[in-house]
């Protein structure tokens, strides 16, 4: 078996398919037409602003009966179909991108050209038994590291819900870095994906316990449609702004951990926007304001995070120190953090917890 690496233009591959010089192998491949327009559209969007993906495979022969060489697409079938179905103007991007609502023709003509131009990483495979292919595969994916829980989320649902949590962490990432939210290694294994589908619950749900089965409930739940998307995201893109803004302090700081940035999120969602189900929980109304004294609240803020660092289980922060230690996302530990939260925000509505939702 022999693998040479090379590059082919869109309109390259488009002409190669028209021409049957380059087939399908149904062997090797899943059928056409399994992504939706959502998962499509950010494909799309990936080649429309340069960013690379990942390569595609052809298997390369010379059929003896026809006296020339056949190539044939064993990886890349969903890419390659999106990319024709897109350049024949069969449906327009969607979501997030500066080109939602415009199908192929309606891009400028330096767009459309920049499209067809984009240059596709293909390796060629040559002199190769069907047999030596497909184990070729599973040595590839015998290297891969087992999916976590985010990841199996990401690719087993194609709606509505996760194409939103992914122009979020495309949105946030900078964020999370420049903040020690998460490494880059993290990032790519999913875990701001795995944080905004927590804050999204508690905006859906309210303060409780989340598992992988929660999760996944509220990806199947929404992944046809998800009526809430608009809301969803300009509250959370709220939130982080506001932590920009003002609590600039916090980077860096114990705050910024996971568990303790989901609580802070929502906190600052609920004390400026509400949320009904912790409305509904604690029996009270929000205070309309993220907070009521910005510079009090970055001070405050980071009195819990230094208490939850030194792990202070005797002083004034005791009880936010024990709910940001072990089982960080049960509801218990949780409504402990969103109140002590709450009340560095300003906010009095957080001592109602105690009542409603005890430990």
């Amino acid at each position: 078996m022999q693998i040479r690496s090379n590059s082919y233009s869109i309109a390259e591959i488009i002409d190669m398919v028209d021409r049957r010089a380059l087939i399908v192998n149904r062997q090797y491949q899943r059928g056409s037409g399994l992504w939706p327009n959502g998962p499509r559209s950010y494909f799309i969007d990936t080649i429309l602003e340069r960013f690379p993906f990942p390569k595609i495979y052809f298997y390369e022969y010379i059929d003896r009966r026809e006296g020339h060489i056949r190539r044939e697409l064993v990886d890349g079938q969903q890419r390659v179909f999106t990319i024709i179905d897109f350049s024949k103007n069969e449906f327009s991007i969607s979501g997030d991108s500066k080109y939602s609502g415009l199908r192929f023709a309606d891009l400028d003509d330096e767009v459309r050209d920049a499209f067809l131009a984009y240059p596709v990483s293909v390796d060629v495979i040559g002199n190769a038994s069907q047999a030596e292919i497909l184990q070729m595969f599973r040595r590839m994916n015998a290297y891969t590291l087992p999916l976590n829980e985010a990841e199996k989320r990401h690719s087993s649902h194609f709606g509505e819900f996760k194409w939103f949590i992914n122009e979020m962490t495309d949105h946030l990432d900078s964020f999370f870095v420049e903040y020690g939210v998460f490494t880059s290694r993290q990032i790519v294994r999913m875990a701001d994906a795995e944080l905004l589908a927590e804050v999204s619950l508690a905006i859906e749900s309210g303060i409780v316990s989340t598992s992988p089965a929660s999760l996944n409930k509220l990806y199947s739940y929404y992944d046809e449609y998800f009526p809430n998307k608009e809301e969803f995201r300009d509250k959370i893109s709220a939130a982080f702004d506001y932590i920009a803004n003002h609590f600039s302090n916090l980077r860096n700081t114990f705050l910024m951990k996971p568990y303790a940035l989901q609580t802070l999120i929502v906190a600052l969602i609920f004390n400026r926007y509400g949320i009904a189900a912790i409305n509904h929980q604690i029996q009270a109304e929000s205070a309309g304001v993220f907070s009521n004294d910005p510079a009090r609240s970055a001070i405050e803020l980071q009195a819990l995070a230094e208490a939850h660092e030194a792990k202070e289980l005797d002083g004034p922060y005791s009880e936010y120190v024990w709910g940001a230690s072990g089982g960080t996302n049960r509801a218990p530990r949780r409504a402990v953090r969103f109140k002590y939260v709450l009340s560095a925000l300003g906010s009095q509505v957080g001592e109602l917890l105690d009542g409603n939702l005890a430990r």
